[in-house]
Parts: structure tokens; sequence; C-alpha cells
């Protein structure tokens, strides 16, 4: 007994079936990256140069990375309150920091500064990073000086 054509089920060819089975393993990898991505969202730390803060206004009290040069003759030390300029050459941040800072901490050399922006336009810093090498300066850094002008390439190496 046959049936009329109209009548027969529908089945799926190899090639429905392969795209079928693609496509499912498609979403489910979209769907584990935008679980991993929320989770992620609060710890993931931006890089900005002092240029950065100002043009993109970062929020108060996001975390972020502030990086530049360590202006000439700004930092101000009491006990282990202090205080000092980050520049990239074109724009000035003054970054407040509490505790001992690393020993190839100086004035004119590269930093990089983890902490968030406080209400009064300074930066409120918890970390601040150094490498062994005194003439460490991050490719973001050097980055941002060279597009500034200001990179000195005989007193630094990235």
């Amino acid at each position: 007994m046959t049936m009329p054509i109209g009548v027969r089920k529908a089945r799926w060819s190899r090639k429905q079936k392969r795209l079928a089975v693609i496509g499912g393993l498609a979403l489910v990898l979209a769907l584990a990256t935008t679980l991993v991505l929320v989770a992620l969202r609060d710890q993931i730390v931006f890089f900005y140069s002092p240029s950065d803060i100002i043009a993109r206004e970062v929020a108060v009290g996001q975390p972020i990375r502030l990086g530049g040069l360590v202006k000439e003759a700004s930092w101000q030390r009491d006990g282990e309150n202090n205080v000092f300029v980050v520049t990239d050459g074109a724009t000035d941040v003054t970054a407040n920091y509490i505790g001992l800072l690393p020993d190839l901490f100086r004035e004119g050399q590269g930093v990089v500064a983890e902490g968030s922006m406080g209400p009064d336009g300074a930066f409120i810093a918890t970390n601040v990073l150094a490498k062994h090498d005194e003439n460490y300066i991050p490719k973001e850094v050097v980055d941002a000086l060279k597009a500034s002008g200001e990179w000195r390439p005989e007193t630094a190496t990235p």
C-alpha cells in the first residue's frame, strides 16, 4: 500500500541534519560566551591614558588602569600618602595612593596604577604596578605617548 505523495512524512536530508547540528552548536557556543562575559563584566579592568579618561568621561568608581609618565616635580609624599601627576603629554591626572610605592617608582618614569576616579576628578589608586626593569613602559602607554608626540625612546624600552 502506497501513500499519496502529499501525505508522506517529511524527513530531513543528511544536509539538513548536518546544518541543524552546526546551528545548534553555534547557538550553544554563543550562549556560553554570553554567560562568561556577563559573569566577568565586573572583573574586566580597562586601560586608559589621561587623555582617554577626559575624552571618555570615565564614571566615578569604575575600576580602571591609568597609565602614563609620572610628571617631573609632581610627587608629594607624606608618610604612606602619595600624590603624583600622571601625564601622557597632552593631559594630566592627579593620582592619590596610600601605601608604599615600588622601589622603581620615579618622576619621569612610566607607571600603571589600578583604581578608580574620585568625585573630585582625582584618580584614587589601589595598586601601583612596576616591572623589574626600570625602563619598562607598557605597550599601551608607549602607544599613547607616541600618539601625543611625547615618546622618548632613548629613555625607555617597551
